[in-house]
């Protein structure tokens, strides 16, 4: 494990064309690290996300992303994301690839990347038609029963980053709060490069943590406020606002990308 700035965690670990998820749900969201890819221009990339929401609508806004798996995409409570849709209907600012799943099949997917299986089985897609699209969902017969089940390829990202309360000196990394596909994309990943509000000494007890060992993380960063405008448990409030005013800001291509230039572009990591 090393600890790395931001700029110089994004510059070793994403590369262009690289396999990358940025996971965390409803907190926790790493959107300082996301900035930061913005920032050094990465294209080509394959992003993974369970719930992509603002961004990920960010990333693909500015042309970074080629290919975007994931289980469901929108603003939450607002509406659309209107630079995915844009990418999806009109190819802006380039077309994106859809590699679209439910939210069980790609946890399945994790699950089997975690554990360094090719693929993941599932009973969540019985009875529908995402099949009929997605033509990576496959099925098998179970040898047992002879049951038919559902497929989905591992999920393996060439990185996998994350937003966390603390880390501590060793690398060790605590979660707190809600947790969505946090743990199995850490360990489905070939790299896991995390970013903490803070780093501490010793980590302190805590009911209902995730403890991701130091020997899976590539990278640590101090990051505060990292998550925001999501929130961080314990450490900051969403910014429900925001997310409201980011459906009009979006809806425009030259509104979209005056905010870019002057809220992201123009920022320091």
């Amino acid at each position: 494990m090393e600890l790395l700035s931001l700029h110089d965690a994004i510059d070793r670990f994403v590369p262009d064309g690289a396999s990358v998820a940025l996971e965390g749900f409803t907190h926790l969201i790493p959107f300082a690290a996301g900035h930061e890819i913005i920032r050094q221009a990465r294209r080509d990339l394959h992003l993974i996300r369970m719930t992509p929401d603002l961004i990920y609508d960010q990333m693909i806004g500015v042309g970074c992303a080629a290919k975007l798996t994931f289980s469901w995409g929108g603003n939450p409570g607002v509406g659309s994301l209107h630079r995915l849709r844009d990418a999806v209907e009109n190819g802006w600012p380039r077309p994106l690839e859809l590699d679209e799943h439910s939210h069980a099949g790609m946890a399945a997917a994790y699950c089997a990347g975690a554990v360094r299986l090719p693929f993941g089985m599932l009973r969540g897609y019985a009875d529908t038609d995402l099949a009929a699209v997605n033509p990576a969902i496959r099925s098998v017969r179970c040898p047992y029963t002879d049951e038919a089940l559902a497929t989905v390829p591992a999920i393996n990202p060439d990185v996998t980053i994350l937003h966390a309360q603390r880390a501590d000196c060793a690398g060790n990394v605590a979660i707190h709060g809600i947790i969505g596909a946090q743990r199995e994309a850490a360990l489905a990943a070939k790299a896991l490069v995390v970013t903490v509000e803070e780093i501490v000494d010793e980590l302190p007890p805590a009911m209902n943590a995730v403890l991701l060992p130091h020997w899976v993380v590539s990278s640590v960063v101090h990051c505060p406020g990292g998550a925001a405008p999501s929130y961080a448990h314990g450490c900051y409030a969403r910014d429900n606002a925001f997310y409201k005013d980011w459906d009009a800001i979006a809806r425009d291509r030259a509104t979209f990308s005056e905010w870019m230039d002057r809220n992201v572009m123009s920022k320091a990591a």
